[in-house]
């Protein structure tokens, strides 16, 4: 038999050693678990303030400034940060996406952003009807501004007569005679050599901007249904990603809202339910822009307004004034009627000029919304779906 007198102190110090590097090894993972836990908070923690942030500045804005299209343009650029940075939020995270609750949390923010990009696209169908009410402008601006020192009744009859074309072109599609053809390509398609040659009288567009029967309106009402705070239990198992998942749908929802109040959509409509509770740091901020923009609407909408964007507000003042102006006016003009026709005109100039500077890159920003909003669903959906695979 083998002695054992000599393996006791050998024994216990091996034994000792696989224990210490048992205890070094458990508290190497519960550190980097720790550090990475503190890491995930700090980056949530970030997106929360810089969502506050961003919307601090737009909700501080002027009376005069808000839903201009200055103000639209950085309402847009805030969200698509806002969104780029979710989307980065999601990537670190993927790990998580597909577990309970936060998988459903993002197949349900995914289902509201399917429903966006209707909304963006009948945004971009209403810029494109700015911009031909923009050529009604410019007519009545040259043959008014020509001249300005002697105004004659053929400028009038001129005017009068863009005038009349402006407000026709201006009314609502079904009051019009469908003014505004709806077929547009989707964001995301061009025009291929085959569609280009197709037949007379047989459309090759992949996709229409909206169908005829669709509703901004109704459109709004479905993103906003069912849109809840998590509850504690939900933000601590999703270790807080839950909160920013409810962010983004808030900040999508509030978005879409201020594009189909600011620009002409098809059967526009206000009414949603939107409320944030006060424990997150960019509720005020939010809540306070939402209540300017209705306490607008209640002050300028009218049964058949086109929308609140500040430019279209001063064409529809400045053109009633001018057509009352011109249907009454006596010739020779006295000089009271002469000054008033120039301020008619000088804001006129500036909203076109407005529309001239503007509503091309507005166009531009709502593409890229479009777009941002497919690439984080396409990409989110494939964590979802991977996730799955691996699972089973």
């Amino acid at each position: 038999m083998p002695s054992t007198a000599n393996h006791g102190p050998s024994s216990s110090f091996s034994s000792f050693g696989r224990s210490l590097f048992g205890v070094r090894q458990e508290q190497v993972h519960s550190v980097e678990a720790s550090n990475e836990s503190d890491s995930c908070n700090l980056e949530l923690g970030s997106f929360q303030k810089r969502v506050a942030d961003r919307f601090h500045d737009l909700s501080g804005v002027s009376d005069d400034e808000l839903l201009s299209i200055d103000w639209i343009q950085k309402l847009l650029t805030a969200f698509i940060c806002c969104q780029e940075e979710f989307r980065a939020i999601l990537l670190n995270n993927k790990e998580q996406v597909s577990k309970t609750p936060l998988d459903r949390m993002i197949s349900e923010f995914f289902d509201r952003s399917v429903k966006a990009l209707d909304i963006c696209n009948a945004s971009r169908d209403g810029i494109e009807k700015i911009r031909m009410w923009q050529k009604h402008l410019e007519i009545v601006i040259c043959a008014m501004g020509s001249n300005k020192r002697s105004l004659t009744e053929g400028q009038f009859r001129r005017a009068r007569k863009a005038l009349m074309d402006l407000a026709l072109a201006m009314l609502d599609e079904k009051d019009s005679g469908a003014v505004l053809s709806q077929r547009h390509r989707s964001f995301g398609r061009h025009n291929s050599s085959k569609d280009h040659h197709s037949a007379a009288g047989h459309s090759k567009s992949h996709s229409w901007s909206v169908s005829r029967s669709w509703s901004a309106a109704k459109q709004l009402q479905s993103i906003a249904s069912n849109l809840v705070p998590p509850r504690a239990t939900e933000i601590a198992a999703t270790s807080r990603l839950a909160i920013t998942v409810y962010t983004m749908n808030c900040i999508l929802l509030l978005v879409l809202w201020t594009l189909v109040a600011a620009i002409p959509c098809q059967d526009r409509g206000l009414n949603i339910h939107f409320s944030v509770p006060r424990q997150f740091s960019w509720s005020t901020p939010v809540t306070s822009l939402y209540d300017r923009i209705m306490d607008e609407s209640k002050k300028r909408e009218r049964r058949n307004s086109n929308g609140l964007l500040k430019e279209i507000y001063q064409v529809e003042l400045s053109t009633r004034h001018m057509t009352d102006l011109v249907d009454s006016a006596q010739f020779p003009l006295t000089e009271e009627q002469k000054m008033e026709v120039e301020q008619d005109l000088k804001v006129l100039m500036d909203v076109c000029e407005a529309f001239r500077g503007g509503l091309d890159l507005l166009e531009r920003q709502v593409r890229e919304v479009f777009r941002k909003i497919m690439t984080c669903r396409t990409e989110g959906l494939d964590y979802l779906g991977t996730s799955t695979h691996a699972e089973q």
